[in-house]
């Protein structure tokens, strides 16, 4: 048998030579200028909540038991995210498939053969009948000397955590999604109302018109442009329910339920409703929030090590061999030490002529490692769009929600007076069309605008990369 100071020569010579590798130093990337604050953060006030929020339930910033109860049946339910998780697991067993490369292979085996020779063999050899019995274990060790082994393992393991951030990413757009389908729905709500309301006031004015039609005082276009107008605001209602229920049905794929059993009974969005204060921070803390940007970072991490892998392959591949077992042709001294055999040397393997594989395996992956790069960066770059773009949103929102209040309410005061005037006969039913549509179309806008800036609320949490949190310290 092989002494063991053969054996821990050989171990120690390995662990020696595999402590190099022909990856590339690496590095965060670089991203574009970060900006000390927010462009459209203006004069944005920022939140003191009384509980601290970060990435986990932050809907429950919107203080609606409703909403926290729809979330937690998208935790639950939700198809997307249970293939995710699936993908993430599959991801970590493909990482340890890698690391398990870096230990040493133990194989055994057993054999009990009976076999019969020919008499006119030229390896005849008496007797005719024999048999053979053999127990072996085999050991095999690649000798990471260039890192392979340990680069791929790292790859690996990198494109984990990229499907974990992957998986993060999937969960706050799923949650956001359920958010911004609530108040829309909701919105929508609002909206029917008062197209509901504007269609019972449509139908009063039309009899009022048709009496003053059959009392002469009205000619009969008075009536025809209140018909229509009636008619219209009927389409437009039915419309809007053709809407809430696409958007209901939505909000079902997101639970991972039945469009068919699930329902959401009306609840009007309050014209007034304003979001909750957020606060975004600092641009340079966006890189440490956004699950996406984790995601792309770590590809590139991941990338990097390839080309390690890549490199590795210029060089040859040393390996550790041996076999300690025993063999006999009968039972009875199988296992004796006079039946004992055992094997141990090594191996290096280089190829020589590949027609220029290895050298496009290193380009393939510098280049896929530029192309992360890329996609990094682009994501950085879009990441700071998402937030500018929602505080942009919620601030214009905000001050589009203050001068279309006082529309509502102006033009609701005209047609308090138009009314008036036509029953006096002092103008015609067209001027009054003329305020009604004007008063309704503020009315709508005004609903949306709010539906609007609590969707803009939930899109700037979203961007900040879930949740929130009270300053540091």
């Amino acid at each position: 048998m092989p002494s063991y100071r053969t054996l821990l020569l050989g171990c120690t010579v390995g662990a020696a030579l595999g402590a190099c590798s022909l990856a590339p130093p690496y590095t965060r990337p670089s991203t574009p200028p970060t900006a000390p604050v927010y462009a459209e953060a203006g004069s944005w006030i920022t939140a003191h909540p009384t509980d601290t929020i970060d990435r986990g339930p932050w809907w429950e910033i919107y203080r609606d038991q409703q909403l926290d109860a729809l979330e937690r049946r998208a935790t639950a339910g939700n198809l997307d995210l249970q293939a995710e998780l699936s993908r993430l697991e599959e991801a970590r067993a493909q990482a340890r498939i890698a690391r398990a490369g870096i230990f040493p292979q133990l194989d055994a085996g057993s054999t009990a053969t009976h076999y019969s020779q020919s008499l006119h063999s030229p390896l005849y050899v008496p007797p005719t009948i024999d048999s053979d019995y053999t127990l072996e274990g085999d050991f095999s060790y690649e000798v990471d000397v260039w890192g392979r082994i340990r680069n791929a393992t790292k790859s690996a393991e990198l494109g984990a955590q990229a499907t974990e951030a992957d998986l993060a990413a999937l969960n706050l757009a799923v949650h956001a999604e359920v958010a911004s389908d609530y108040f829309t729905l909701h919105g929508e709500d609002a909206q029917q109302a008062l197209l509901d309301r504007t269609v019972a006031d449509y139908q009063r004015a039309l009899e009022l018109t048709q009496a003053l039609h059959r009392g002469g005082l009205a000619p009969h276009s008075d009536v025809d442009q209140a018909n229509a107008q009636l008619q219209s605001a009927v389409t437009q209602s039915h419309e809007l329910r053709l809407q809430r229920k696409e958007t209901q049905h939505a909000l079902a794929v997101l639970l991972g339920e039945s469009a068919s059993l699930f329902h959401l009974d009306a609840k009007p969005l309050p014209i007034n409703t304003a979001p909750p204060p957020i606060d975004p921070g600092l641009p340079s803390t966006l890189l440490e929030r956004r699950p996406d940007i984790a995601a792309a970072e770590r590809r590139v991490a991941a990338a990097n090590a390839q080309i390690g892998v890549a490199r590795a392959a210029y060089f040859p591949v040393f390996s550790l061999v041996g076999g300690i077992g025993s063999e006999s042709d009968r039972t009875a001294n199988w296992l004796s030490a006079p039946s004992m055999l055992w094997s141990f040397g090594s191996s290096a393997a280089l190829s020589l002529f590949d027609g220029g594989r290895r050298r496009a395996r290193t380009l393939e992956a510098r280049a896929a490692y530029e192309e992360d790069v890329a996609r990094y960066r682009g994501t950085v770059v879009a990441a700071y769009r998402d937030v500018e773009d929602s505080l942009a949103a919620l601030q214009e929102l905000g001050l589009e929600s203050a001068s279309e209040s006082a529309a509502v309410i102006a033009t609701k005061r005209a047609l308090e007076q138009s009314r008036e005037q036509y029953r006096a006969g002092l103008i015609s039913y067209l001027q009054v069309v003329v305020i009604e549509n004007a008063a309704l179309a503020t009315q709508l806008a005004a609903t949306d605008i709010a539906m609007r800036r609590m969707n803009a609320s939930i899109a700037l949490v979203e961007a900040l990369g879930g949740g929130w949190r009270e300053p540091r310290t």
